[in-house]
């Protein structure tokens, strides 16, 4: 039986990157959190995992400043495995912990693009689990996802749970990734679970989303919904850029770590600063719960056929990006939001406004 131990969920301080060079910095200062938060959250239990946010290697300013998506792949956008990844594959090692990251990164099979890949790495410094980003946020965030290249995807990896929800069966229970919007809806963490998932990394969330409850609410229906616990840590103060002498709280807090009933077990409300939230895992508990449970354990009761009819037609349209770079925000808006919106209406799903 895996023995209870304690999971960290870093808030570090980032700055946003104009080039792969400036991620040093935020390496850098990921590795003296790691230090002080490894040390304190110890003193109970061993800290056998921890969880570096979304954008706490590059920032957001891709999205921020709607930078051209073929630009940022070729000056900013990271290989994994590469020099990035080999730098926190040495903390995971001095820290003889799991690490979870996250990087927009490229694909060789995809020259021009980047993905928004977290990544899983051993206490061996091992890379286990490479996880691409199902739903970007949609308005403004130019990642590429598996669906926009839907065709050649499955074509690469298969129609399978591992193509888009994979999980890593590790020695501290299995672990999958659910970053940032991809919580936003429910059938994302649903799939991990269905694969295995006993333990989810979750993304930040932006403020006024965090701290209106938006995150908590969907951070702790995901972990009840699908019985697995779930580390939630959101970034902490963001500086633009290097030379930026503006710090802001841009995310809000609300860093939290939920268990397989829906409860805190760990929480940190401030993040206008760096710091890290912690709490502790008993997977062996979660799998006595799963396995003697009559009613609240819900995955063992789903009918799957009759919910396959909600999702008969298709919505949000496929291979959006196979032959084109993603669009900027303005043209997202007009290409995709408003024909996304007008569908629905066309459908009969929602009501227009103007009618009476």
């Amino acid at each position: 039986m895996t023995a209870p131990y304690q999971a960290v969920g870093l808030v570090p301080t980032m700055r946003g990157i104009r080039s792969r060079a400036d991620i040093t910095h935020n390496i850098d200062h990921i590795g003296h959190l790691i230090k002080a938060a490894s040390w304190l959250s110890s003193l109970d239990l061993p800290v056998r995992l921890i969880a570096i946010p979304e954008g706490a290697l590059q920032g957001f300013n891709d999205e921020v400043l709607d930078l051209d998506h073929e630009d940022f792949a070729a000056n900013c956008a990271i290989d994994v495995p590469g020099p990035e990844t080999a730098r926190l594959s040495e903390l995971a090692v001095k820290w003889d912990a799991f690490l979870i990251g996250q990087a927009k990164a490229r694909h060789p099979e995809f020259p021009g693009r980047f993905f928004n890949i977290g990544f899983i790495i051993d206490p061996q410094g091992e890379i286990v689990l490479k996880h691409y980003k199902t739903v970007p946020l949609l308005p403004v965030e130019h990642s590429v996802t598996p669906h926009d290249v839907w065709d050649r995807w499955v074509e690469l990896y298969g129609e399978t749970l591992d193509a888009f929800y994979p999980v890593a069966d590790t020695e501290i229970g299995r672990i999958g990734i659910l970053m940032a919007n991809e919580a936003s809806y429910p059938e994302n963490a649903r799939g991990l679970a269905m694969n295995g998932a006993e333990i989810i990394y979750r993304g930040p969330y932006p403020h006024p989303h965090t701290a209106n409850g938006l995150y908590e609410v969907q951070n702790r229906a995901r972990a009840l919904d699908n019985n697995a616990y779930l580390i939630a840590c959101n970034v902490g103060t963001y500086y633009l850029d290097q030379d930026s002498e503006y710090p802001i709280d841009t995310f809000g807090g609300q860093s939290m770590i939920v268990d397989y009933k829906g409860q805190i077990v760990g929480r940190h409300d401030y993040s206008g600063g760096s710091s890290w939230v912690a709490g502790t895992i008993d997977v062996g508990a979660l799998r006595h719960f799963r396995s003697t449970a009559q009613w609240d354990n819900w995955i063992k009761d789903l009918k799957t056929e009759q919910y396959r009819v909600i999702y008969d037609k298709p919505i949000y349209p496929k291979n959006l990006y196979l032959e084109r770079k993603p669009y900027n925000h303005a043209d997202y808006r007009t290409e995709v939001i408003n024909r996304q919106i007008e569908l629905m209406h066309e459908r009969d799903i929602w009501v227009r406004p103007d009618k009476s």
